[in-house]
């Protein structure tokens, strides 16, 4: 067995061991390697990310057959010599004890530079979660100091104030729409000022709450972790147990290729794999909590039930049409070997750490978004008559529904994004159907997220994907209009 630099000849074969144990491609080949080879075979491979003064740790992947025996170390220790004396960054959620052993640490994100941030991994090409605990070797040891208060702990006496604020949200808006604007709660220009006023704060408030509770939780499951569980259901209970989890586990869109590649090369039925797919972005465990503290339990609940109940129909159908031939054929030539993956055991400041940052990730990312959201919905609030929003989206409309899809599917937002504009539509009268389809819609049929699956999917299978999703959030809108 040898180790040696890996060159341009051995990406392809590095390429296919990543894809097998769902690691990122993003930008491998601008990657310093090293490659062990054994009679001719690839059997590991680590790169080093150059980004100013630091390095990142990517890449690291030891065949089957060939773990246990030291060879994770051995290529660690070529990229460790490689990268000499610059700081070493990993971004991991199965290695992190074995990496804390060989005398890495958990960075704070104060301590994770610039460079290193704008890396492939971190941008956003490998999509990792920001639940992902960052690791580090070659700083100082993270100074003594408030500990726990410093990493987090400063929240549990601050909600009580968080809930204080909120109690006085909607009194201080309307109190700056009239006294500072100078403006009639009762004019259309001072209910949008009120309602955005008021909502602005509320939904960041909310959504900073949701993401720090959701995040803290998805520290202990992770997406190898779902695949596994999957792994060892078939049937009308795997698409059930793939839409639950759906809600729970960390996703975007563009994890989407890795997640599906793994999910079916370790024998994930393909139906239970898309009832996954469709029900992690649709039935955003975020959104449910927005749902729940703007709208109440009933529509939080109502929305859940459709969406699993819409995922779960989605990947029942596409598994009885069999339709595994309609892959991309790479998909299936990708070996793949199971694996029995070490969980970070993590403790509860450091859990609650990431739980932070993961405040200062996602909605560090999307609040311009959910301000535009809030904008628009503050306009429909304000300006838009209740009788014309009845006509066009209300129940006696029968286009309604398929309108309100055909809108939702091009945007591109998330969950938390399009809440401010249903709560809009609902107060000037649009149907709840109506707008449950319309939410679908954005979430589960993203466009984004469709373009992003072509790369493994033939447009057939696609077709029936987009077909039987859009048939099922047709059906949950014109049933609750029917209904409701």
């Amino acid at each position: 067995m040898v180790i040696r630099p890996r060159t341009a000849e051995d990406l392809e074969a590095v390429r296919a061991v990543l894809a097998a144990e769902q690691l990122p491609l993003d930008a491998l080949e601008a990657t310093e390697g090293w490659v062990a080879e054994e009679a001719g075979a690839l059997i590991g491979h680590v790169a080093l990310e150059a980004a100013a003064d630091a390095v990142l740790v990517r890449s690291l992947v030891v065949a089957p057959g060939h773990r246990g025996g030291g060879l994770g170390g051995r290529l660690m220790q070529a990229a460790e010599a490689a990268a000499g004396a610059r700081p070493r960054y990993l971004k991991t959620d199965t290695v992190g004890p074995w990496m804390v052993a060989r005398g890495y640490r958990l960075a704070r994100p104060d301590e994770i530079p610039a460079g290193i941030q704008a890396t492939s991994q971190f941008a956003g090409g490998a999509c990792a979660c920001a639940c992902t605990p960052v690791l580090v070797q070659g700083l100082p040891s993270a100074p003594k100091g408030p500990g726990f208060l410093a990493r987090g702990g400063w929240l549990i006496p601050a909600l009580p104030l968080w809930f204080l604020a909120y109690h006085w949200l909607e009194p201080a808006a309307n109190a700056l729409t009239a006294r500072v604007f100078h403006l009639r709660l009762d004019s259309r220009l001072g209910s949008a000022v009120a309602f955005f006023a008021y909502d602005a704060p509320k939904v960041l408030m909310l959504l900073s709450l949701v993401v720090l509770g959701v995040t803290f939780v998805q520290t202990f499951l992770s997406p190898e972790r779902t695949r596994d569980i999957l792994a060892r259901r078939a049937g009308a209970w795997g698409n059930l147990l793939g839409s639950l989890l759906g809600i729970v586990t960390p996703f975007c869109s563009c994890s989407a290729v890795p997640l599906f590649i793994g999910f079916v090369r370790v024998g994930v039925p393909l139906g239970v794999t898309f009832s996954y797919l469709v029900s992690a972005p649709m039935v955003n465990e975020v959104a449910l909590f927005l749902l729940l503290g703007l709208f109440g339990w009933k529509i939080a609940l109502l929305y859940a039930g459709t969406g699993v109940g819409v995922a779960f129909l989605a990947g029942w159908v596409i598994g009885k049409l069999r339709m595994e031939r309609h892959l991309e054929a790479w998909v299936m030539e990708i070996p793949y070997a199971a694996q029995a993956a070490e969980e970070s055991r993590l403790g509860f400041p450091a859990r609650l750490e990431i739980a932070v940052q993961g405040v200062r990730d996602i909605v560090g990312k999307v609040w311009p978004y959910l301000l535009a959201g809030i904008a628009v919905g503050a306009f429909i609030h304000g300006y838009a008559p209740e009788a014309l929003m009845a006509h066009i989206m209300g129940k006696a409309a029968w286009w309604s529904v398929p309108l309100a899809v055909l809108i939702g599917v091009p945007l591109y937002s998330n969950a938390a994004g399009v809440i401010p504009i249903v709560q809009a539509l609902l107060g000037k009268g649009a149907a709840l159907g109506t707008v449950l389809a319309f939410m679908m819609a954005v979430t589960g049929l993203s466009l984004p997220e469709t373009i992003i699956l072509r790369k493994v999917l033939k447009p057939r299978l696609i077709a029936v994907f987009l077909a039987v999703v859009a048939a099922g959030i047709l059906l949950v809108g014109y049933l609750f209009n029917a209904l409701l």
